[in-house]
């Protein structure tokens, strides 16, 4: 069965440096492998955080049933802290996208 789909000229195809915006084709391949990586760590990072927002909702259901507050300010507090140690000044921007998904509806 033939392929419907147009072939593609040797013109119209990219090389690896092309696409990745190497100068050799060398360093091409190792951006590749290198971007793979990173598309496999972010699938990780994204479960990760699924996974945070999930055992928040928990805690929040858990705090507000027992009659305290959705929100812990100190906790927060110390979670910014922890981030902005740990990963500088951008951190803090990172924990609090964090917390901001984690917090769910009000």
């Amino acid at each position: 069965m033939a392929s419907t789909a147009p072939a593609k000229s040797a013109a119209t195809e990219k090389t690896g440096a092309e696409k990745t915006g190497a100068h050799t084709e060398e360093a091409a391949e190792l951006i590749d492998g290198a971007r793979s990586r990173i598309d496999a760590l972010d699938d990780r990072i994204i479960g990760l955080v699924q996974e945070r927002m999930a055992v928040s909702a928990v805690i929040q259901e858990a705090r507000i049933t027992s009659g305290g507050r959705r929100i812990n300010l100190s906790r927060e507090m110390e979670i910014l802290g922890q981030y902005r140690d740990a990963l500088g000044k951008p951190g803090t921007s990172l924990a609090m996208t964090l917390l901001e998904l984690c917090r769910g509806r009000a």
